[in-house]
């Protein structure tokens, strides 16, 4: 399954692992497709360096790294309107628009309140996890 994910979830992932790190885990074990935008993947890295600078014991560079070879990174034209409350939330929307990818994973109130725009889901990382993620 393909999925557009929030930087918030991606982080988290990385730095805290719970549901997150789950995601990630799908992500690694291919059960999951990060698909992302220059846009988006830029925010995971300057999020990250900041977290990074904070948690020392964590390596964000290994995830980047994956990411460049693993992800599917699409050129996705910025909306025409806004959409979110919150402008940056809309780079997630026109990469999910732009690539048809149906699930957005969010933790993100802005983001959430846009699920069901142009058929897009935005799931929190447990409703994502609980309905994707079943454990095989």
């Amino acid at each position: 399954m393909r999925i557009v994910l929030d930087t918030n979830v991606f982080v988290s992932g990385i730095f805290f692992g719970g549901v997150p790190g789950r995601i990630l885990d799908g992500w690694r074990d291919a059960r999951v497709q990060l698909v992302l935008s220059p846009e988006i993947l830029e925010e995971y890295q300057r999020v990250g360096q900041v977290l990074s600078a904070q948690y020392l014991g964590v390596d964000l560079e290994p995830f980047l790294g994956l990411l460049a070879v693993q992800a599917e990174i699409v050129e996705a034209p910025s909306l025409t309107e806004r959409v979110s409350a919150d402008p940056d939330d809309d780079k997630f929307l026109a990469c999910a628009i732009s690539t048809g990818v149906a699930v957005i994973v969010s933790g993100d109130k802005d983001l959430l309140d846009q699920s069901g725009w142009r058929s897009i889901r935005v799931l929190r990382p447990r409703q994502f996890a609980d309905e994707f993620l079943l454990e095989k």
